[in-house]
């Protein structure tokens, strides 16, 4: 081979290169290279403007969050929020801020309330009378009147029930008495022991012409019953409602659950506690160990308390409130001694009544404040509550479970254990199981047997209900369950606080802040 030929097949193989597949690549990857660090750079470029719209919409929002009329709490969980996911956490804000069906709740269940203000009965003798005798409750009863609408009404027999079997076998008794109406609103009810019985009483007494109404919660409908409820016993003749009905649909109105449970029966006789229409309320099933809670049974007139606050929940979404026929019976005779203050506590309105019951009890509180709750997961408030009462003196003492039902709530509780024991709050914990009663009880004077736990859903987000005790006489029957069930718990030390594993107060630390959101 001459070198001519050598020089023309060295030309044809750069060309090959040049022109080859191999290029074609090399050169694509180049441009691509160049577009991207092109359009780098741009970003870079445009950075600190970026970083700077970002920060400048970061204060913004942090100043109307703070200049909010949100509690405290919740405006610190806003702020952490926004400030680590501004885009996320400004869509998230204004989501929950707008109230996507929730005005229209509000609306139905403020006129509902205003609706049936005008069946209050009169009180102003009374209120005289406690100005003169007792200014302490005279002021409570102030608050209560102007700005929950609940009335105290005086002499109405009281019974405490430290079980929920004890209950039950008591609610049998009186259902089967029921000659006009019985209205039942529940946050759960699921098939079962406890529910059947109560059904089939329910189903016979319609025969016989007595009017029922079962009203409960929608969330219900998400694993216990079917969605067609209540269809199904509206065919045997009862009345019934799911409240907030779950729907496939964004609303930020599903977040206020209505966690009340009441029975009134002819409106003289009237059941309120922790315990819903479930077989482990009963301790029929056994899933975290016993289950501790806790009921009332009012009988004469305070129960109409609880007919009017059923009535409330019932008529909101109604065309027709009809309310009077239910609260115009015949005056119940009143044989019991003391006061009863049936009340409930809303998430529509701007007042957190359930909230300041407890807190005014807390301030009142001379001796002790003997508390069972299954939740602890505190705001600033209740938590400043209940170490000023301890650090004033006060026997403050706290009963919670030994086996949660919620790992969260647990772990959120053991957060607050070293600011309450440091300020002398003994804690208890209920080792056979679970404590799902909510209980006060201070002075042998106040109680509070209820609905309302000490967490945030309670507090703000959910409508509740509970009876205010005073001077009445099974206040003697509450503190007597109170020393039995802290024989049966184990008192919370310093030593068991420094053994919560460092994972624990981690969680718990990291989940305090989005708590009140919760």
């Amino acid at each position: 081979m001459d070198g001519s030929r050598l020089v023309r097949s060295g030309k044809r193989g750069i060309l090959r290169i040049i022109f080859g597949r191999s290029m074609l690549i090399l050169l694509l990857m180049v441009m691509q290279f160049l577009l991207v660090f092109a359009r780098l750079y741009d970003v870079f470029r445009d950075l600190p403007l970026l970083f700077g719209g970002v920060e400048v919409f970061t204060a913004l929002m942090l100043l109307h969050v703070l200049n909010s009329g949100e509690n405290p709490a919740i405006k610190l969980s806003w702020c952490v929020i926004i400030a680590l996911l501004p885009v996320f956490g400004m869509l998230l804000y204004f989501f929950v801020r707008l109230e996507i069906g929730h005005r229209m709740v509000r609306k139905m269940v403020d006129s509902s309330m205003a609706d049936s203000r005008k069946y209050l009965p009169p009180r102003a003798e009374l209120k005289e009378k406690l100005k003169l005798t007792d200014r302490n409750l005279h002021n409570l009863v102030h608050y209560m009147e102007c700005h929950g609408n609940f009335p105290i009404y005086a002499g109405s027999d009281v019974q405490y029930f430290p079980l929920g079997e004890d209950m039950f076998q008591e609610m049998l008794i009186q259902l089967e008495k029921a000659e006009k109406f019985i209205f039942m609103e529940y946050f759960s009810l699921a098939p079962g022991y406890m529910w059947g019985k109560i059904l089939e009483i329910l189903s016979r007494k319609v025969q016989q012409g007595v009017e029922v109404r079962v009203l409960y919660d929608g969330t219900a409908a998400l694993a216990q019953l079917p969605y067609g409820y209540p269809k199904q016993l509206q065919n045997l003749g009862i009345q019934c409602k799911m409240f907030s009905p779950v729907r496939p649909f964004v609303s930020t109105h599903y977040n206020n659950r209505d966690h009340r449970k009441i029975t009134v029966i002819d409106g003289t006789v009237a059941f309120t506690g922790g315990i819903n229409l479930e077989d482990r309320y009963i301790n029929k099933e056994t899933v975290y160990g016993h289950w501790k809670d806790t009921a009332v049974m009012v009988r004469g007139e305070a129960a109409q308390g609880f007919t009017l606050m059923f009535l409330q929940m019932w008529n909101h979404n109604e065309k027709e409130r009809v309310f009077g026929p239910y609260l115009t019976l015949p005056q119940s005779v009143n044989t019991g001694s003391g006061y009863v203050m049936p009340y409930g506590d809303s998430p529509m309105d701007n007042e957190n009544v359930g909230e300041m019951v407890y807190l005014n009890i807390l301030n009142q509180a001379k001796d002790y404040v003997y508390i069972m709750t299954p939740y602890l997961i505190l705001d600033n408030e209740m938590l400043t509550g209940l170490t000023f009462a301890a650090k004033r003196g006060v026997d403050v003492r706290l009963i919670l479970p030994h086996i949660p039902d919620k790992k969260y709530a647990f772990v959120l509780a053991k957060s607050h254990y070293r600011a309450l024991f440091d300020a002398g709050v003994k804690i208890y914990e209920y080792t056979p199981g679970f404590v799902h009663a909510k209980v006060f009880l201070s002075d042998d004077i106040h109680a509070v047997v209820g609905t309302i736990n000490l967490d945030y859903r309670s507090l703000y987000h959910h409508f509740e209900c509970g009876a205010y005790l005073y001077k009445v006489p099974a206040l003697k029957d509450i503190m007597t369950d109170f020393r039995d069930t802290m024989e049966k718990s184990q008192l919370i030390t310093d030593q068991d606080i420094r053994r919560q594993s460092l994972m624990t107060r981690i969680t718990g630390r990291i989940l305090k802040l989005a708590a009140p959101l919760m």
